[in-house]
């Protein structure tokens, strides 16, 4: 940019004087000199981030204008040929699922396990119980999984009962 390019510059105000303690102390006095020729200066006020500039003229969630086009025929399709129509059908609905079984199961074993130790243990095997006796009224839930879940969540409450008679009798609780 050359110097007859520029904008004309507004008058700037005077640069403070050095004060007479600020000289006695012996600091400098500041030394600030007009900007150079190449510097351009700012408008008259910098736009602040967000401020609307000008540039967009629709909101951001108006609709868009969709202008059709026709692609360019396959070669070796004729144009008169109709293109299949495509049938958009819905997903086949989900069956009940699977695994209730396998859950009761899974307690029944973890109640057999903790019912060997301890007599609090019942509820786990309670929880097996009821899991595998909805497991067995099921139409897809393996009937023998069910079975042993049932049958090995009794043998946990039977030992849970076991365990906290044998603690009963030990304890002035009973006779």
């Amino acid at each position: 940019m050359t110097p007859d390019e520029r904008m004309p510059q507004p008058p700037r105000p005077p640069l403070p004087e050095a004060s007479a303690a600020d000289a006695a102390a012996g600091v400098p006095s500041p030394a600030v000199e007009p900007p150079s020729p190449d510097v351009a200066l700012a408008d008259e006020a910098s736009p602040l981030p967000g401020a609307h500039r000008g540039g967009f003229q629709r909101l951001p969630t108006a609709p868009v204008s969709v202008v059709s086009q026709s692609a360019p025929a396959e070669p070796g399709t004729e144009e008169d040929e109709p293109l299949p129509t495509a049938q958009w059908l819905m997903p086949p609905a989900d069956g009940p699922h699977r695994g209730l079984g396998a859950w009761a199961l899974a307690f029944a074993i973890a109640g057999l396990a903790v019912s060997l130790f301890v007599g609090w243990g019942f509820p786990i095997g309670i929880v097996a119980v009821v899991s595998a006796i909805l497991a067995l009224r099921r139409p897809l839930e393996s009937r023998a999984v069910a079975v042993w879940a049932l049958s090995i969540g009794v043998v946990s409450i039977l030992y849970s009962a076991g365990w906290l008679l044998f603690a009963a009798y030990r304890a002035p609780f009973i006779g």
